[in-house]
């Protein structure tokens, strides 16, 4: 049976503790098998911008043709030119808020039906793939596998709940209410004759990275995974927290240093500065690591 699991993972020491995990899913009780994975960099391509931003810069551009005043916005007008510099300097959160605010009044529907027309008539800049055909294979085989052991898969993710919950029973397999993320404010509004609910520009809490995720994996699941994996140090206490769990556990750390196939990067957080990086982290505390150049023999899955 173990010559069947990960057929697009390389033998070595990555991918026999993958299997040993798996093969000790029998010593685990049914309730605590939960696996968490964040998306950005994890489970998709993040570059050479994080797949949502780049639909926010999609529908800003939409949002202009009927509003020319918006490029007048800083926040609209780095997103617009294309300035990450830019938009470092002015801050990624309230970047984030201001492309929240384009929807704000929205419907639920509404909103999810926008990010599907995204998925569904866009490109990745670099590849000429759709975005949700920047997934990786590996870790597509891996959630099988543990879905095949009784395992609950979720995604637990820095991008927006509502954003990710749109396509991750497509590309996932993972059911809308076991997703995981930064969380949009909503309220109620009187529309023709009926109440319905409606975006706010608002967040509710904090952007969900580093303790943020743990707390919000006890409020949304209520359960301590036994597995989590992740790529940047907005995953870390995630990744520690599902590691110090009694019995079998497996903190994984994808770490991007394939540039022929993918890109070499140093995985950063996207609200906090780190103290260092999460490759060292993880050498310290014991995570199993990724190199997707050396243990992965496919990244993406054939279109």
């Amino acid at each position: 049976m173990t010559d069947q699991l990960l057929p697009s993972w390389r033998d070595g020491a990555t991918r026999s503790a993958v299997v040993d995990f798996l093969d000790a899913a029998d010593e685990i009780p049914h309730e605590r098998r939960v696996a968490v994975f964040d998306n950005d960099g994890t489970l998709w391509c993040e570059k050479p911008r994080y797949t949502q931003l780049d639909f926010f810069v999609w529908e800003l551009n939409h949002a202009v043709k009927d509003r020319p005043a918006l490029q007048s916005v800083p926040e609209y007008a780095a997103v617009l030119g294309g300035d990450m510099a830019e938009v470092q300097d002015i801050g990624l959160p309230r970047v984030a808020v201001a492309l929240v605010a384009l929807f704000e009044k929205m419907e639920p529907e509404a909103f999810e039906a926008r990010v599907r027309a995204f998925f569904d008539e866009t490109r990745h800049p670099d590849s000429g793939l759709r975005y949700d055909q920047m997934v990786y294979q590996p870790m597509l085989e891996l959630m099988q596998a543990l879905e095949d052991r009784g395992f609950t898969n979720c995604i637990v993710t820095g991008g927006g709940t509502e954003f990710v919950r749109a396509i991750s029973r497509r590309v996932y397999g993972v059911d809308q209410e076991r997703v995981v993320g930064t969380l949009v404010r909503y309220t109620l509004a009187d529309r023709n004759g009926r109440r319905v609910l409606v975006r706010t520009s608002l967040l509710e809490g904090e952007v969900n990275e580093g303790e943020a995720k743990i707390s919000n994996i006890q409020m949304a699941l209520g359960r301590q995974p036994s597995l989590a994996a992740g790529n940047s140090p907005g995953d870390a206490d995630m990744l520690e927290y599902t590691n110090s769990l009694d019995g079998p556990s497996l903190a994984l750390l994808v770490n991007h240093d394939d540039a022929e196939r993918e890109y070499a990067y140093r995985s950063e957080a996207g609200s906090f500065d780190a103290e260092e990086a999460v490759e060292a982290t993880a050498t310290t505390l014991g995570w199993t690591q990724i190199s997707m150049r050396d243990d992965w023999a496919t990244v993406f899955p054939d279109p």
